[in-house]
């Protein structure tokens, strides 16, 4: 076969969830396959790229706006793959024939109020269309196929689910506690921590999370250790870290600490590069990621692949990707979150038999087993 590819989320620098899926699946991708033949198709010639073999070549057509529809669709007119596929939403109005589209989530319809009118606008109408349009789609979880079924009356059978795999660059940071101690430092952490890793919007929930988390300190005794009560100066030596870029809405998230008197206990540090993200999670007390909505989760396999106690919720695809390797909550209960954190931060047994169910769970996914149920769903729908 030829495969066209949409390569274009590989091209950012700092990869997050569909960025990351682009590029890691591409990568097994190029690792797995010699016998097709690709074609990535560019806006911008990446800055990074996974080793590819030789039958894969780059086709750069830059454009500033709508380069799906004016320069991606027509090119795959003109210079027709065998099958064109789409790791993220979006299909060309005009495409090749054949076609394949992920489809990661549909958060918009779930929890309409994280979006703007504007954006809730697009993503309906863009998803809609491709998963009309599109001759096969592939999910990350069981959650979203159900949801496409539910909102857009998608056959089941157009549907395949491929969970996504987890980064072999994840793993424990296990070292005389050098390499975490000088992450830490990079980033101004000088106390035990909690830890989100996410773009920083609404739909994570993270209000919610700095409520609990300035509820726990409060009322729920944070800041006891094994069972004996730490005052003022041990609470002070707990923070709640949120690593991310910036989303839409961040200010109102940024200042939710300052409006409960915690501000100096809540610490945004922007964008984590992914060299440092193993001994942050290695390092932290539990990963928390209390989400409203996700297709998949990625940060949870992640974080487990590191050995961090990890918090999630039970709403959409977490618990099929956390299975009883976390702690879950309801994410709309404030009291549930606060209650969780204190359980992590007081109780070690706990965090040493999540962190050993965590370990055991992320063994299920690999980027290879996506990579090969990708290639049988593309070579379908020739």
């Amino acid at each position: 076969m030829h495969i066209g590819i949409d390569a274009s989320r590989v091209a950012v620098s700092q990869r997050t969830g569909t960025e990351r899926y682009s590029y890691e699946l591409l990568a097994a991708l190029a690792g797995l396959d010699r016998h097709n033949s690709y074609t990535l198709y560019c806006n911008g010639l990446p800055s990074q790229l996974p080793p590819l073999g030789p039958n894969f070549a780059l086709r750069n057509i830059p454009a500033s706006r709508l380069w799906t529809h004016l320069r991606l669709g027509p090119e795959t007119l003109r210079h027709p793959p065998d099958v064109l596929f789409i790791p993220a939403h979006v299909l060309p109005l005009f495409h090749a024939r054949n076609s394949v589209v992920t489809i990661h989530d549909l958060g918009y319809l779930a929890f309409p109020e994280t979006h703007t009118v504007r954006r809730r606008l697009e993503l309906h109408l863009t998803t809609f269309w491709s998963a009309r349009a599109a001759r096969r789609l592939i999910t990350d979880s069981w959650a979203t196929k159900h949801d496409l079924i539910e909102r857009y009356r998608i056959a089941p059978d157009k549907i395949s689910v491929i969970h996504l795999g987890r980064t072999a660059h994840f793993q424990p940071v296990v070292s005389d506690g050098q390499v975490i101690a000088a992450a830490c430092a990079r980033y101004g952490l000088d106390a035990r921590y909690f830890l989100y890793v996410g773009t920083v919007q609404p739909r994570k929930n993270l209000a919610r999370l700095i409520d609990a988390f300035g509820l726990a300190i409060r009322d729920q005794g944070l800041g006891m250790k094994d069972g004996v009560t730490q005052r003022q100066s041990s609470q002070a030596n707990l923070k709640l870290v949120i690593a991310g870029k910036k989303g839409w809405l961040t200010e109102s998230i940024e200042r939710r600490a300052a409006e409960l008197g915690i501000a100096e206990q809540v610490q945004f540090i922007g964008y984590v590069d992914d060299a440092d993200l193993p001994a942050l999670l290695s390092g932290a007390l539990a990963f928390v990621f209390p989400s409203l909505y996700e297709g998949f989760g990625m940060p949870v396999l992640e974080a487990m692949a590191c050995g961090a106690p990890v918090l999630t919720s039970t709403t959409s695809s977490l618990p099929e990707v956390a299975g009883d390797a976390a702690l879950s909550v309801d994410p709309c209960d404030t009291q549930a979150i606060a209650t969780a954190l204190t359980r992590l931060a007081n109780e070690p047994n706990l965090r040493e038999d999540l962190r050993v169910r965590g370990l055991k769970h992320v063994g299920r996914f690999s980027w290879e087993r996506c990579a090969e149920q990708t290639l049988s769903v593309l070579s379908s729908v020739v």
